[in-house]
């Protein structure tokens, strides 16, 4: 069943990071201004995010069988009505609709590890299924980038659609509820769920899990997801298919990243140090990249971000740990959704950043680089300083 989910959860990894393969082409065909294309790459992340909550009680209300297969549909659709579109605005429908698809992806495999596994095995599995899911960003990097450099972009989403509509058939097939709902849920079970999520929220230790939360990962898919094609294409004069070539390796380094970590998880009070440390060393590494003009030296440092990006594993541990088991699934959809509003809004930003360099005359990677460094040293800053609790689940 966890194999399975990973499969959807592999589909939303490609989605979320397609958009730095597309970028040059997008720009090229509909006049798209740096600005435009953060908003489109954002996109997908803004719908991902805001559906979370709603994911997640959907979950706690009908399990996760039937809340990934009625979801997942709009996903398929979504990149079937990007592929097509005529016009910009079509093509922020389109990723808002993948956006919808893809989002309890991540959040259903999080849930049945909880249910499934023991609290101390789930860092471990949970970096697993990261790592199984993270094979999404193989077909991101050389074999999307073939495939839209031989045809289009346009092809690129039909690909995706194509498995997308695969992958549906495989959670159809071998997913099970552990319970089955006789009765649909009322309109109290869904006020009571609704209560439960905003009482959540308002715990001590939420704010800044949620802050850290915003920043981690929207860095590395700031990255690897929007940047990294322009900035190997535009600094090093590479093509497509060899930016596609770096993307790949990242991605497939990427894969062992969350298992060693969650083999590595030192449990607390060390954990939440070595979550602070890494996050440091992470915007160390952006500020180098910012500056560095040296081919070599880019290609090794985002490599090496993509292993040592695997300790994000731990967040979801330091989540686990900071909560009832009663309360895991809705804790899993907050920290989920800020993670993925994070990027939405990284995104978006660093797009405005660009554009704002670009008419200052200054360097467009080095600006937005520096601008992901500064939000991770903000983001580990309030993780510290902002209260924390601790409850054995």
């Amino acid at each position: 069943m966890l194999l399975a989910l990973c499969g959807g959860f592999l589909l939303s990894n490609a989605y979320r990071t397609v958009a730095t393969l597309v970028a040059p082409a997008l720009q090229a065909e509909l006049s798209l201004s740096p600005q435009q294309i953060g908003l489109f790459a954002g996109m997908f992340h803004f719908a991902f995010g805001l559906l979370q909550m709603v994911m997640g009680i959907g979950i706690d209300l009908y399990g996760v069988r039937r809340t990934i297969l009625w979801a997942f549909p709009w996903a398929i659709a979504g990149s079937v009505l990007t592929a097509a579109a005529p016009s910009y605005s079509w093509l922020l429908l389109g990723q808002a609709m993948v956006g919808i698809g893809c989002a309890p992806a991540f959040l259903v495999c999080t849930v049945l590890i909880a249910k499934r596994f023991a609290p101390d095995q789930f860092a471990a599995v949970s970096g697993i299924a990261l790592g199984v899911g993270g094979m999404g960003m193989l077909l991101t990097g050389t074999p999307l980038a073939w495939v839209i450099e031989m045809s289009s972009w346009r092809m690129g989403f039909a690909v995706l659609a194509a498995l997308s509509a695969l992958a549906w058939g495989v959670m159809w097939w071998w997913v099970k509820d552990e319970h089955t709902h006789t009765t649909q849920p009322g309109m109290q079970a869904v006020h009571k769920a609704w209560t439960e999520f905003i009482l959540l929220c308002r715990l001590p230790q939420t704010l800044g899990i949620v802050v850290l939360g915003c920043v981690t990962y929207a860095s590395f898919i700031t990255l690897r997801g929007l940047w990294l094609g322009p900035l190997m294409i535009e600094r090093f004069g590479l093509s497509l298919v060899q930016a596609g070539h770096v993307a790949l390796l990242m991605s497939v380094v990427a894969l062992f990243g969350p298992a060693f970590f969650g083999r590595l998880d030192p449990k607390e009070p060390k954990r939440r140090r070595l979550i602070v440390g890494m996050t440091w060393l992470m915007a160390l590494i952006f500020v180098v990249l910012a500056y560095s003009h040296v081919f070599m030296l880019t290609a090794v440092l985002a490599v090496a971000m993509s292993f040592l990006g695997g300790y994000m594993v731990l967040q979801y541990a330091d989540v686990r740990q900071s909560y009832t088991a009663e309360q895991t699934g809705r804790a899993m959809a907050v920290f989920t959704m800020s993670m993925f509003l994070g990027i939405a809004v990284m995104q978006w930003c660093t797009g405005v950043v660009a554009a704002w360099a670009k008419h200052l005359g200054a360097d467009t990677y080095t600006a937005v680089l520096i601008a992901v460094s500064l939000c991770l040293l903000a983001g580990s800053t309030a993780f510290q300083a902002l209260p924390r609790a601790r409850v054995q689940a």
